[in-house]
C-alpha cells in the first residue's frame, strides 16, 4: 500500500469559530493535549438524550436499535452489579434499575449541592460501563472471524468517508494523509524499542491532519472528537504535544477564558506540553498526535459469539488508530533539515543495525 493513501486539498469555504467548542469539548481536548484518562473525570457533559445519542452512535452502538440496547441494558447491569457487589456500595433502586439507561449519562453530568450524591453514583456506573465495554471487546476481538488487516481496512474506510464529508462541506482542512505500516517497517520499530517486550505498534494505521493556523488546531481537534471517534476511548499516556500552549491558548482566547473556570479540576498537576518521546525525530520537529482506539463492527457472521448471547460481547471490537494534528507552517519545517523524513528513517535504521550486530541500542543525543 502506498505511504499516502487520503490527500485533501480544498478552497476553504467555512471557518470553525472557536465559539463553537463546547465545554464537554474543551474538557476532552485537555485530555488529549495532556495524555490523561477519562477514568479519572468526575462529571460528564451530556446533559440531554440527544447528546447522550450522539456520545453512543460514535461508539457504533445505536439506542434504537433492539440488540444494541439489549448490549447497554447489559453492560449497565454488569457495572451496577460490581458497584455493589465488589465496591460495597448500595445505589438507589431507580439508579440501579431507570428506566432508559440513557438517563443515567444524563445524570452523571447534572452537578448541583442537592443532586451530588446521585451524579457521582451515576459518573462511578458510567466509567464501569466504559471498562466493562472495552474488556468485552477485546475479548470479542480474539474470538471474532476477521483479520486484524480486515478490521484496520474499516477504519481506515470510515475515517477516509469522513474527511470527504469534511472537505465537501468545506471544513478548514489543507490535508488529511493516511498511512498504514507496511511489515518492514513495524519490525524495524520493535526492533528500536528501547523496552524488553517490544509487542506493540500503536501506529499501524495513521492520519495527519493539517489546518492552515495555530488558531484553528483546536477547534478542528474539538470538530474531529464530535464528529469522528469517541472521547472515552483515547489512549492514556500515549499522547505526545510540543507544539500547542493550552495554558496560553485559554488564557488569551475569551470564549476559552469564560470556559475555563467550568472545567474539572484536575487530580494531577497539568502540563502544557508532553515532549515528543521519539529519539530519531529532529530536536525542532513539532507535532500533536495521540492514539485512539477507534470502533469497527462486525457482521454477524464475523462475530464468534453463539447468536443467543451476542449481547454478552456485542459486537463492536477496537483497533489503534494514531491521529497528528499541525499547522501548514510547522508541517513545511517538518520536512527541512534535520526533520526531513528519509534522515529519521537513517538513524532508526542505524540503530536497528547496531542492536541486532552489537546487542545494544545507540543511544542518540537528547535520548
Amino acid at each position: 500500500m502506498s505511504r499516502e493513501i487520503l490527500t485533501i486539498d480544498t478552497a476553504i469555504s467555512r471557518v470553525l469559530d472557536p465559539e463553537s467548542v463546547s465545554l464537554h469539548e474543551l474538557e476532552v481536548a485537555r485530555l488529549i493535549l495532556q495524555g490523561g484518562s477519562v477514568i479519572d473525570w468526575h462529571q460528564l457533559s451530556l446533559t440531554d438524550r440527544p447528546a447522550v445519542n450522539d456520545f453512543l452512535r460514535l461508539l457504533l452502538i445505536d439506542p434504537d436499535d433492539p440488540m444494541d440496547a439489549r448490549r447497554l441494558n447489559f453492560v449497565y447491569r454488569e457495572a451496577t452489579n460490581f458497584v455493589e457487589e465488589h465496591l460495597d456500595i448500595r445505589l438507589p433502586a431507580d439508579l440501579r434499575n431507570p428506566g432508559d439507561v440513557r438517563d443515567v449519562f444524563v445524570e452523571a453530568s447534572t452537578i448541583g449541592r442537592r443532586f451530588r450524591r446521585r451524579q457521582v453514583l451515576a459518573c462511578t456506573v458510567v466509567k464501569l460501563m466504559h471498562v466493562i465495554n472495552h474488556m468485552e471487546a477485546a475479548e470479542l476481538k480474539f474470538v471474532g472471524h476477521v483479520s486484524e488487516a480486515k478490521l484496520l481496512d474499516r477504519a481506515r474506510d470510515r475515517i477516509m468517508a469522513h474527511a470527504d464529508e469534511m472537505r465537501a462541506e468545506g471544513y478548514p482542512i489543507l490535508g488529511f494523509y493516511g498511512s498504514l505500516k507496511t511489515r518492514n517497517s513495524i519490525i524495524t520499530k520493535l526492533l528500536a524499542k528501547r523496552e524488553n517486550l517490544a509487542a506493540t505498534v500503536f501506529d499501524k494505521l495513521r492520519f495527519r491532519v493539517v489546518v492552515a493556523t495555530p488558531d484553528e488546531l483546536l477547534p478542528v481537534m474539538a470538530y474531529l472528537t464530535r464528529t469522528l471517534f469517541p472521547f472515552n476511548y483515547l489512549i492514556p499516556d500515549e499522547s505526545h504535544n510540543n507544539l500547542l500552549n493550552l495554558r496560553r491558548v485559554l488564557k488569551e482566547n475569551a470564549h476559552y477564558a469564560a470556559l475555563t473556570a467550568r472545567l474539572q479540576r484536575q487530580r494531577r498537576s497539568a502540563s502544557d506540553w508532553i515532549a515528543e518521546n521519539n529519539p530519531f525525530s529532529g530536536g525542532t520537529y513539532r507535532m500533536i498526535n495521540f492514539i485512539v482506539d477507534f470502533p469497527v463492527q462486525l457482521t454477524s457472521l464475523e462475530n464468534g459469539a453463539p447468536e443467543q448471547a451476542r449481547h454478552l460481547l456485542g459486537r463492536v471490537v477496537f483497533v489503534k488508530v494514531e491521529f497528528q494534528l499541525v499547522d501548514q507552517l510547522t508541517a513545511e519545517q517538518n520536512e527541512v533539515g534535520e526533520n526531513d523524513h528519509a534522515l529519521y528513517k537513517a538513524r532508526q535504521k542505524k540503530t536497528v543495525e547496531t542492536r541486532l550486530i552489537r546487542g545494544a541500542l545507540t543511544r542518540l543525543k537528547g535520548s
